[in-house]
């Protein structure tokens, strides 16, 4: 029997592997095997490369029966046997996905593929694998291509698939990305290879079917090589996608702050980028805020992006809070942009702590600073009563009632302030200083024991034991955050 089809396949795939590192000689790899000829193919193709003499790797069956067909089980039984025809572990799932859409009430080709990915990192997770192989073709990277400038997409959503992409710490490849449909089907037959057909490809119902039975067809009378065009264009776009998501990246990286709750963005550093890595910063930011809960940053549309951007881009003075997703959120505070995750930031926890006198250092856990304080001779330090900035204070030690606490601001806090007559709401403090809403919360206030706030550090001193001629002993307090 002639098989020179399966040889040649197998060394597009091998040129692949050494242009794309697809994987090291010796690599565990989970092959996703629908049954259907192209995975049946690709299966093949693998397990003749996994020989010793030639890349020696290790592989694991995967099949997932999504219950969505009667024939579903014997499918599954198909995949087994060629499976054990090889001599390779087979793993197959039996997902019950309508049972799953009708309790998540999610889209059944999106639970399909949630479900059916699950398994495959499970098994990935279960056997040590370094790799899954997933079966996709030129054909399908060119229905992905036109179903997402349908939808509307940039540079990045229309150079479809990767070929290979890291999820979950496992290297999703796609060997067969530039090998076109009727060269598999050529293979399976000529090798005579058993495959499973799939008669819901052949329906309607789905988009991608549409896309393949109707669409691409009725635009082939204008260019007969429109599956090969589409191609090329996200072979194109994804080199340049690529070579911009690098330098987003890498200048995101010099600007970008790690916070308690998600990361912070200085709104100048936004403002005075090209509009191409504007965008890009902010849906870098938002996919590494997703990774906490597995979820895709392609849920992050154009839309949700472009408020986020206008929304900085506003030269007024503002604050402002958006729910990007169920859990989380974008806040604009003034020039300073907060993103957010619920998972971190589960709300302010209430802290407080005493102050005796003499001398010390508390550490402000909430607030990540140090507070120091010590009682000096007022002659010792008549050059300094004037803080040199607004994290050091002086008070008169004799008009000061210890214990002093350090707290977070409570509802209807007010404080007396220097040069005013009467006091203000803390609040409102706040807001004249332009603090952002997100620092409120947790920002320390000291109070004396009757609850008398004399100072929030950073923002505001009290009018309350100042400093006069009589004055002999000071009460001297400074706060050192990690900035210094």
């Amino acid at each position: 029997m002639r098989m020179t089809k399966i040889y040649a396949l197998a060394g597009q795939v091998e040129q692949m592997v050494r242009e794309h590192q697809l994987w090291t000689p010796g690599s565990t790899i989970v092959v996703a095997v629908s049954g259907g000829p192209d995975s049946v193919a690709l299966l093949h193709v693998l397990h003749m490369l996994a020989a010793p003499e030639r890349h020696h790797l290790q592989l694991i069956v995967a099949h997932a029966n999504h219950g969505f067909r009667q024939e579903s089980v014997a499918e599954a039984e198909i995949v087994k046997s060629i499976a054990s025809d090889l001599k390779l572990p087979c793993e197959v799932a039996h997902l019950e996905i309508p049972e799953y859409i009708e309790r998540t009430g999610m889209n059944g080709q999106a639970a399909a593929r949630e479900q059916r990915y699950a398994f495959l990192h499970a098994t990935a997770a279960k056997y040590s694998a370094s790799h899954i192989a997933l079966a996709h073709h030129a054909d399908d990277q060119a229905e992905t291509v036109m179903m997402r400038l349908i939808r509307g997409s940039g540079a990045a959503g229309l150079a479809g698939m990767a070929i290979s992409r890291t999820e979950k710490n496992v290297e999703l490849i796609r060997p067969f990305l530039r090998i076109y449909k009727t060269d598999l089907m050529d293979c399976c037959e000529e090798s005579g290879l058993q495959y499973v057909t799939d008669e819901s490809n052949n329906s309607r119902k789905y988009v991608r079917n549409q896309i393949r039975l109707d669409v691409l067809p009725f635009l082939g009378q204008y260019n007969e090589q429109i599956v090969k065009a589409l191609n090329r264009t996200a072979d194109l776009l994804r080199a340049d996608s690529d070579y911009l998501e690098q330098e987003a990246s890498e200048q995101l990286t010099a600007i970008l702050k790690r916070t308690k709750g998600g990361y912070q963005l200085a709104r100048a550093d936004l403002t005075n980028t090209h509009v191409a890595l504007q965008r890009r910063f902010i849906k870098l930011i938002l996919s590494y805020l997703a990774q906490k809960t597995d979820t895709e940053s392609d849920s992050f549309d154009y839309e949700k992006i472009e408020a986020i951007r206008l929304g900085i881009l506003q030269t007024q003075p503002t604050t402002w809070m958006l729910d990007i997703s169920e859990r989380i959120q974008c806040v604009r505070s003034y020039d300073q942009i907060d993103f957010i995750h619920r998972l971190d930031s589960q709300g302010p926890v209430a802290y407080e702590y005493r102050i005796e006198r003499g001398h010390g250092e508390q550490w402000i856990s909430d607030h990540s600073g140090l507070l120091r304080w010590n009682e000096i001779s007022y002659d010792s330090v008549l050059s300094e009563v004037r803080p040199k900035h607004r994290c050091i204070a002086f008070f008169d030690a004799d008009c000061v009632h210890f214990p002093l606490i350090v707290r977070n601001r409570r509802p209807g806090d007010r404080m007396r302030i220097l040069g005013l007559n009467g006091s203000k709401k803390v609040q409102d403090i706040f807001i004249d200083e332009k603090i952002a809403p997100v620092l409120r919360d947790t920002w320390p206030v000291i109070t004396d024991c009757t609850d008398q706030i004399l100072w929030i550090p950073g923002v505001r001193r009290s009018a309350h034991a100042t400093v006069e001629e009589q004055t002999t002993r000071l009460v001297r307090l400074e706060i050192c955050r990690y900035e210094g």
